[in-house]
């Protein structure tokens, strides 16, 4: 069954088309909002140039050159590629106020923003391995 886009441009999907096309890992992740294990994700010390999109729908959300090393255990970045391709809400499971980080176009859960990283922005998006793809340049 083909993509079903919303009146919005969202990709819509039901659960059993989400399964089918994520893995176990993608499916918890993006659409559970669950969350890797700190340093197991596959991006977490990627150093290759390229274009992080969304593992759901494809949708670029973060370059490589605003990857950094935060230490935190997760993938890194201090800005998303195009501002509007990410969403993000006010989180206020597991006992503490987060903003969670959303892809706009299929509101699959990417990780959550923290203000402690490094400059321009001082921002730091702290994302899960599961939820990218990177195509390297």
């Amino acid at each position: 069954m083909p993509d079903t886009k919303s009146m919005t441009g969202k990709i819509e999907k039901s659960e059993a088309e989400w399964r089918k096309e994520l893995t176990p890992m993608q499916y918890a992740v993006l659409r559970e909002k669950a969350t890797e294990r700190p340093f197991s994700g596959e991006y977490e010390h990627e150093q290759r140039a390229g274009t992080y999109t969304c593992a759901g729908c494809g949708q670029t959300l973060f370059e490589s050159d605003a990857k950094f090393d935060s230490g935190c255990g997760w993938p890194s970045f201090t800005a998303p590629a195009v501002e509007s391709h990410v969403d993000e809400e006010r989180d206020i499971s597991h006992g503490m106020i987060r903003t969670e980080v959303l892809c706009s176009k299929c509101n699959g859960h990417l990780g959550h923003v923290f203000p402690d990283g490094p400059g321009p922005t001082g921002l730091r998006y702290c994302i899960n391995s599961a939820a990218l793809k990177l195509q390297p340049k």
